[in-house]
């Protein structure tokens, strides 16, 4: 796994890129939606340990959660165990159930700037008994159920494969300038004692690292590279080499180190992790037009076995990047001017704008959020409708909202207050304030911005004459609270970004959105 930017993901492995089309309509599902990798287990490794992943669409707590592994299809080759201590039965041959022994909290994400990733059950253990045999597959179907009569269930593919064991080369670092362009090694070695056949090299890098290369065998989102395949050998105690030409995007910050990484995977841990794709109407990046990428000279092999890396501690190589020179960032505060009569409601549309020039990029295995913003309610007015992203700060009337991770220069994030006018207060004043202090668990604001003189703008409500704040608002109408977001192009790049490029991630964000995601 890659312990740099996954160490709060272990065991969902990677995806890639995630595309979500932002103006399309939500798809409907089940309230609760859950998600089992696939997996492919080698004979005589260790058990390896796998968990169900439940999707809320919209934040819940289930109670009295029991959980049901029926594996009867591959009873006699395959094991389940409990992996965290839970209470289980095995009510009869294949089939194990798994009571939780405490709430499940579930969100449609993980909070911003919470430090957590709560929507998982207990895990367990999946190996294989003596009598498995090269080739065999089979079905795990799970299913839970919970007070309410909440219940679902999915159903994941096991096979069994031969174990091998990938091993990436050495951390790299150099360095370069927004704009500049570098190369970094990829190096992968065969640690085991079987050849592989065949790998997958997936990539998660900084939402600032672009490529101008297209080989026939790797994947990209835009200029983003996803993921290479290999159809070679790699024969027991030896390596392949080659570079890979990357660049920085003009609107990098500076300074700043910006991160690689390659995970290689065997083919059918891909296949697992990525098979789900086509469950979702999902689709894969899009395939370069050039020459292929090659590592080394090194002959086509048929596939002859599923196989699987029983060693992944290991199974990556990375770069960092030293970003030189200075290319700051300025949050504008984005106020609001509105108007009504006593008793209405008008929708107060606030926030920030990234003018630039640097893209700012607070991704991270933490989920935090890249700055917060604090909106002080005007006198004479309630809040009525909040956005999730927002809590009130006790004692006040002023509210906290976190940002997204990603703030693309040049876009705007707001969000939407629905404010009842109690009392008409002419001129009466409230405030937006970007980069604003948090004592938050996950980490605080952005603290150098470039032109702090315009962090902070008002909320006017009946504004006298010539008494107008900066910024935009509407009397009344419809709309539900939104979170604080933009469109940066709509694409969250690299496997650190979010749980979104995770297998599990993919499935359950494309079932809300109806969004389309690349691996």
């Amino acid at each position: 796994m890659l312990k740099h930017s996954l160490r709060w993901l272990t065991g969902l492995g990677a995806a890639g890129v995630l595309i979500i089309a932002s103006a399309a309509p939500a798809v409907a599902a089940p309230t609760i939606e859950p998600y089992f990798q696939d997996a492919t287990l080698a004979i005589g490794a260790t058990p390896t340990v796998h968990g169900l992943f439940l999707y809320a669409d919209e934040p819940t707590v289930l109670s009295d959660v029991s959980v049901r592994y029926d594996y009867r299809s591959l009873a006699d080759k395959l094991t389940v165990t409990p992996a965290d201590g839970q209470e289980c039965t095995a009510p009869e041959p294949g089939v194990l159930v798994c009571a939780e022994p405490s709430d499940v909290t579930l969100y449609e994400m993980p909070p911003l700037g919470s430090g957590t990733y709560r929507n998982g059950a207990k895990r367990v253990n999946l190996g294989l008994t003596e009598d498995a045999q090269l080739g065999d597959s089979g079905d795990v179907a799970v299913s839970f159920q919970a007070a309410g009569g909440r219940r679902g269930s999915y159903t994941s593919r096991v096979r069994v494969g031969e174990g091998v064991d990938l091993t990436g080369g050495p951390f790299t670092t150099l360095s370069a300038k927004p704009g500049g362009k570098f190369s970094v090694p990829l190096v992968v070695a065969n640690a085991g004692d079987t050849v592989i056949n065949g790998f997958v090299a997936v990539f998660d890098l900084s939402y600032s690292i672009r490529t101008k290369d297209r080989f026939s065998n790797c994947r990209y989102a835009d200029d983003h590279l996803v993921s290479c395949q290999f159809d070679v050998d790699i024969p027991v105690g030896t390596g392949l080499a080659t570079a890979l030409n990357l660049e920085l995007a003009k609107d990098t910050y500076a300074p700043s180190n910006q991160s690689g990484y390659a995970q290689f995977m065997t083919t059918a841990d891909f296949e697992d992790l990525t098979r789900v794709r086509a469950a979702v109407g999902a689709r894969a990046g899009t395939p370069g037009s050039g020459p292929k990428l090659t590592l080394a000279e090194a002959p086509a092999s048929v596939r002859q076995a599923d196989q699987t890396d029983v060693g992944p501690a290991y199974d990556y190589t990375g770069w960092t990047i030293k970003t030189t020179g200075k290319n700051g960032t300025d949050l504008a505060a984005i106020g609001a001017t509105l108007k009504g009569t006593a008793g209405s409601v008008v929708t107060a549309t606030v926030g920030f704008r990234n003018n630039g020039p640097a893209t700012l990029d607070g991704t991270n295995a933490d989920y935090e959020a890249a700055t917060h913003t604090a909106v002080e309610l005007p006198p004479g007015t309630t809040a009525v409708e909040v956005p999730d992203t927002c809590q009130l700060r006790q004692g006040t009337r002023t509210y906290q909202c976190a940002s997204e991770m990603l703030l693309v220069a040049g876009q705007s994030y707001t969000t939407k207050f629905r404010l009842r006018i109690d009392k008409v207060i002419a001129n009466a004043r409230g405030a937006v304030q970007v980069n604003a202090p948090c004592q938050c668990p996950a980490g605080g604001s952005f603290e150098d911005d470039i032109r702090p003189a315009n962090d902070r703008a008002t909320i006017v409500v009946n504004a006298a004459q010539g008494g107008g704040g900066h910024g935009d608002g509407d009397g009344g109408g419809g709309g539900g609270s939104l979170p604080i977001t933009g469109t940066p192009t709509d694409l969250i790049v690299g496997i650190g970004a979010l749980l979104l490029v995770t297998g599990a991630g993919c499935y359950l964000l494309a079932r809300r959105h109806g969004g389309r995601f690349v691996a």
